[in-house]
This record gives C-alpha cells, sequence and structure tokens, in this order.
C-alpha cells in the first residue's frame, strides 16, 4: 500500500484505522535533497510517537532558491515514502503547513535544530501557535545540520556563468549576516504608495480551433482568478519589509472593487481612494491558455482619461494630508490618466525622497514619455519603455542612461532589460546583475517587484549591487508564478540570499 496520499480525507481515515490512540509526529519541510542531515532529524522525530507523518511543500509554493525545488514534488514525495520509518508522506498545496496542523492535529510537531534559534520568524511562530491549539507540542530535534540548498548550489550547475560572477563578486564584498542586517533596516520604513488600482482576471481555458462559421479561435473556459494588481501589487510586494504602507489610488465611481481589494491586502497597508466619474475600477482580463499558460488574448475595462478638475483636487488634498508623514514615496504611473501636471508637481514638491516607475503600455504608446517627472532621487524603467522615449533603436542602454541623467538630473537609474538582467547607474558608475530565471510562465508585474524592493533598499543606502541583486531575485521569482496577486516575505528573501551567497 502506497505511504503517499493525495487526499487529506483518506488520510485520516487511514490515520484513525487503529484501534488504539496513537501517538502521531509531523515532520514538515521541501526535502529537495535528501541528505543524512534529513535521515537523522526524520529518525529523531519517529522516537517521539508511534508514526511518523512527512508533509512536503508542493512545487508552487517553495520559496528556498532561484531554481528550487530541483526536484519536483512527486520525485520527492516518492523518496521520503521509500524510508522504512515514514508511515505516511503528504504534498501541501500551501506557503505553510498551519492549516494541515489544525486538521491533522499531531501530537508533535517537529523542526531540524538550525529553527530553534531563530527569533521574529512568522511562520514559525504561527505553526506554534496553530500545534498548541491543537493540543500538541513543538519540538527541536538535537542533531547536526545540513542544507539541501547548500548541497545544489555546491555541487550543482544551476547558475550560469554570468550568474556565478556576479554571485562571487557579492560573496567577495558581502557577507549573509551583512546583507539580513540591511534588509531588516527596512523595517522601520513608512512608505507612501501613488498610482492606479487594476484588477487583474485571467481566465484560463482549453484552445479548442477555429469556428466552423467564423474566422476566430475557440477556447472552453476552465475557470477564472482575479488578482489585486497595479499599485495594490506593488504595495504588497513591500509590506513585510515596511512598518506602514499607504496607498493613494482612484477607484471606479460604481463597482469600485474596494471590499475585494480589501480583502487582498496585507494588515499594514491601509488604502485611500477616490472615486472617478464615468469609470469602472480598472479591469484587464487576459485569457490563457490553460495548458501551456500563454496568453491568447486581453480586454481592458478602462476609462483612462485624465481626472477632471474636482477630482484632481480632491487627489491632491490626500497627498497633502499624507505626504509628510512618510519616509519615500513610491509612483507607479501606468499611463490611466491619475498623473495630472498638477498632481506631478505637488508630488515632486512635498516627497521627501520620491521614487517613480512610469510604464509603456498599449493605451499609451503614442503618448509615453519619461520626462513627465522632472524631479526624481530613483527612476526605474524598461529598457524598450527608455529606447521609446528617446525614438532610438541603436545606441547602447549605457549611452541613453547617461542622456536620462542628464536631463532629468536623477540620482539612481535602474533599467530593467527582461531575461538579461539589469543595469544601475549611480554616483557615475554602472552596476549590472544578471537575471535568475529560464523559463518564465508570467512576466506581467515583474518590473513592479524589482521597483518595488529596490526603492526601499537605495532609501537606505544599500549598495547598488546588493539593491539590484534582490530586484532580480524577488523578480524572478514572481515571474515563476502565474498571476500579480503574489508576493514575498522577508524572511522568503533571506532564505534565497543565503541560497545564493553561502
Amino acid at each position: 500500500m502506497s505511504k503517499i496520499f493525495n487526499s487529506i480525507d483518506q488520510l485520516i481515515i487511514s490515520l484513525n484505522e487503529n484501534s488504539k490512540k496513537i501517538k502521531l509526529v509531523h515532520c514538515h519541510g521541501v526535502f529537495d535533497l535528501l541528505h543524512i542531515g534529513h535521515i537523522n532529524y526524520l529518525k529523531e522525530a519517529k522516537k517521539l510517537g508511534d508514526r511518523l507523518l512527512v508533509t512536503i511543500t508542493s512545487d508552487f509554493y517553495v520559496n528556498k532558491g532561484i531554481f528550487n525545488p530541483h526536484f519536483n514534488q512527486n520525485i520527492r514525495a516518492e523518496v521520503l515514502s521509500s524510508l522504512s520509518f515514514v508511515d505516511y508522506v503528504f504534498i501541501i498545496n500551501a506557503k505553510t503547513p498551519i492549516k494541515f496542523i489544525k486538521k491533522i492535529k499531531p501530537n508533535f510537531y517537529v523542526k531540524g535544530p538550525d529553527y530553534k534559534n531563530i527569533k521574529n520568524d512568522n511562520n514559525l511562530n504561527s505553526e506554534n501557535k496553530a500545534i498548541i491549539s491543537v493540543g500538541g507540542k513543538m519540538v527541536f530535534t538535537s542533531g547536526g545540520t545540513s542544507s539541501s540548498s547548500m548541497l545544489l548550489n555546491k555541487y550543482s550547475n544551476m547558475l550560469n556563468p554570468i550568474q556565478k560572477d556576479f554571485i562571487n563578486k557579492i560573496k567577495k564584498e558581502f557577507t549573509f549576516d551583512y546583507i539580513s542586517k540591511k534588509i531588516d533596516s527596512l523595517s522601520s520604513l513608512n512608505v507612501l504608495l501613488i498610482g492606479e488600482t487594476i484588477i487583474d482576471e485571467y481566465v484560463f481555458s482549453e484552445v479548442i480551433g477555429k469556428s466552423g462559421k467564423e474566422p476566430i479561435l475557440v477556447s472552453k473556459k476552465i475557470n477564472s482568478e482575479k488578482y489585486a494588481g497595479g499599485i495594490i501589487a506593488v504595495a504588497n510586494h513591500i509590506s513585510s519589509f515596511c512598518k506602514k504602507v499607504k496607498v493613494l489610488t482612484y477607484l471606479g465611481e460604481t463597482n469600485n472593487s474596494y471590499s475585494f481589494i480589501n480583502k487582498k491586502i496585507q494588515k499594514n497597508i491601509n488604502v485611500e481612494y477616490i472615486a472617478k466619474k464615468n469609470s469602472p475600477t480598472i479591469i484587464k482580463t487576459r485569457f490563457v491558455d490553460a495548458y501551456s499558460n500563454n496568453k491568447l488574448h486581453a480586454v481592458y475595462n478602462i476609462n483612462d482619461d485624465l481626472l477632471n478638475k474636482n477630482e484632481e483636487n480632491e487627489f491632491i488634498k490626500k497627498i497633502d494630508k499624507n505626504i509628510n508623514k512618510y519616509d519615500l514615496v513610491l509612483v507607479v504611473d501606468y499611463g490611466h490618466g491619475l498623473f495630472t501636471e498638477k498632481i506631478v508637481k505637488n508630488i515632486e514638491k512635498k516627497s521627501k525622497n520620491l521614487s517613480v516607475n512610469s510604464q509603456l503600455n498599449s493605451m499609451n504608446m503614442s503618448f509615453y514619455s519619461h520626462s513627465k517627472f522632472n524631479k526624481i532621487d530613483y527612476f526605474c524603467i524598461h529598457d524598450g519603455e527608455l529606447r521609446h522615449s528617446f525614438r532610438e533603436k541603436y545606441l547602447s542602454t549605457e549611452k541613453l542612461i547617461k542622456s536620462l541623467v542628464m536631463k532629468l538630473k536623477i540620482k539612481t537609474v535602474v533599467i530593467t532589460m527582461g531575461k538579461e538582467g539589469s543595469i544601475c547607474f549611480k554616483n557615475n558608475k554602472f552596476f549590472k546583475c544578471p537575471a535568475f530565471v529560464s523559463n518564465p510562465i508570467d512576466t506581467v508585474g515583474a518590473g513592479d517587484t524589482l521597483f518595488a524592493i529596490t526603492s526601499l533598499c537605495f532609501n537606505n543606502n544599500f549598495s547598488p549591487n546588493i539593491a539590484i541583486l534582490i530586484g532580480n531575485v524577488l523578480a524572478s521569482k514572481s515571474i515563476n508564478i502565474i498571476g500579480t496577486g503574489n508576493y514575498f516575505e522577508k524572511q522568503d528573501l533571506k532564505k534565497i540570499i543565503k541560497y545564493l551567497i553561502h
């Protein structure tokens, strides 16, 4: 009989088959590369009770490294099930096992020795509360520590030569402890974000083929998902790094989706908005082939006219009421009518530190300009946006960056370049970081992710190399997940950085 269970109900039935009450021990992890540390950890855990249940994090939720998991969830489950002292194996399709613990109610929840001295780990604290709530106990094993990530990083060729050279440069100059402390320094920041809210709807479908009567492609709808995108996604990206986050935005006059948005934001985010007349809350619907995740078509429900005078004045009042309370202002201009000339000047005049991301899209392609904002501390755009704005195809990105800096007098610039990574220009020097992704699933929002975290880094005087490493790491992780509703916590970032420079 297989030890691997695909249904939690079937697992519960199997656990209850014994006539006498058993002591259940629960271990959870990724177990990407099974090593002697895992073996000793699981053996010691088994001694605490009668049955050992091992759960693993599904591929979708693994955040330990850029290319992790090295082995997919089915392989990892199969390897664990082959161990004689493991009684049950289950794949958890969630970021943490908290809900699983509450449903299974194990007697012991066991972690390895490397977790014993970790303080302020939100996931670990939540897991401890979960096991206590069901009458169980968290226990730490006493064996030596080891790391799948370290072994994979040391013995596999997962990084290409350019990536290795960059990481080696980081290793020579900085320790993980130094980078970790710099990341922690962001926790005192209060950040104001200004930009359009976008609801990203993904309609997943099965492509049938050409219509019998019309020259159109026919698809069969499978399901759909909605994500809080635009400036809300940017806010979620920085929420676990900062003390307080405030969003100023506009929503539609009717059916504004505020209740949906409010459910999608993190606890330290506050959203304040005006209602834009004759406008919906922006919804961008993308039709996706469920098999390949390729996008087939998009439909936007949008009114991207500029705010009228009354709306403009109302929005400026909200800016004036808030802007002096925040250490940093992040502006993301999606080009959908929020940033009038008067609002731009108001933001530039009153911001303590201003970071701007200006985006080119199908709606503003004929009118896009990088020079809407002229007093910026940090500016981040894509190489295609830089070239489009200068109307220049052949000059090097470096020459265009220097022209941009001379024109706008910007202190720090980052140009994102897709699979080529990004280039930073600061203190009259260039810093280049490669991308850390090979097969992207969904590139929507990758630039938002990079901009969000690097804005915090530059505000707190991070080394440019560390800032763009962090930005590229999180951007690379974001495009491995479909949709814009995902965000990464501080601990996730630290695990990835530790994996890379171990």
